[in-house]
């Protein structure tokens, strides 16, 4: 990248050992022209008013204004950084998603993991680049998924169904399952025009993967797909069945 196109970035992080080194890993990166630091969210809101940044990587658990509060300030800026949250726990990550973060990453930051999200900043930079439309923001399209010192990238369209564990769910691939701190609810919403489904109080369905219906003695209503058996509830058979009735009626007219 020129010097023109380098991001000027703002490190937001009340500890000041982890603030340096985080700040001295984005300095290293081809991609970072400025590195600024703030120890904390008043001083990072300060900061925000005085100077256009580019990317803005925020610790979540900060006294005073944490890094949530600091993110909606952010958005609410006439052109907004892209956000990055850096944090110790997995528990904010569908929160950080929603206010629009590009990246969440967990602590201690792997080198490898923040030159991926300083390049998803820099993309919009890079020459004949352009800003995606917020309608052409696919909300969780990949779903990273970290596991110890492991990060797994499982594509939505891989996920056959999904099925809730508490606070967490599980997705359901051909290749195996993958567990992850996030409602139900919540892919509910933002995966039903990817063709997610309910078919029962703790599961989603992609109609896609849906291979038929079948009436087990057991287990009542079921819906079979390559990863396995769903069940569906009288509640939501109907809709299921509208739906995947429809999806064939579309296969066949194109």
């Amino acid at each position: 990248m020129t010097a023109e196109t380098r991001l000027r970035a703002l490190v937001v992080e009340d500890e000041t050992f982890t603030r340096r080194e985080l700040a001295a890993m984005l300095d290293a990166l081809p991609e970072i022209g400025d590195v600024r630091e703030a120890d904390g969210g008043e001083s990072a809101v300060r900061q925000l008013g005085e100077t256009a940044f580019d990317a803005v990587f925020l610790d979540i658990s900060m006294p005073g204004l944490d890094g949530m509060a600091v993110a909606r300030v952010v958005g609410r800026l006439s052109t907004p950084p892209a956000i990055v949250f850096v944090t110790a726990s997995e528990q904010h990550a569908v929160d950080a998603f929603g206010i629009g973060a590009i990246d969440y990453l967990l602590k201690p930051v792997r080198p490898e993991r923040l030159a991926e999200a300083v390049s998803r900043a820099a993309a919009p930079r890079r020459p004949g680049a352009a800003a995606p439309r917020p309608s052409q923001v696919d909300e969780l399209a990949v779903v990273q998924v970290e596991n110890g010192r492991h990060t797994a990238f499982v594509h939505r369209d891989d996920i056959q169904y999904v099925e809730a564990h508490g606070d967490y769910v599980r997705l359901h691939t051909g290749e195996g399952s993958h567990l992850i701190r996030m409602p139900l609810s919540y892919l509910e919403e933002v995966w039903a025009p990817a063709g997610f489904v309910r078919a029962h109080r703790g599961y989603l369905v992609a109609i896609g993967w849906v291979r038929d219906l079948w009436v087990s003695s057991s287990a009542g209503l079921l819906a079979r797909t390559p990863a396995g058996d769903v069940p569906v509830s009288r509640r939501h058979a109907r809709a299921l069945k509208e739906r995947l009735l429809a999806a064939v009626r579309d296969e066949e007219s194109t």
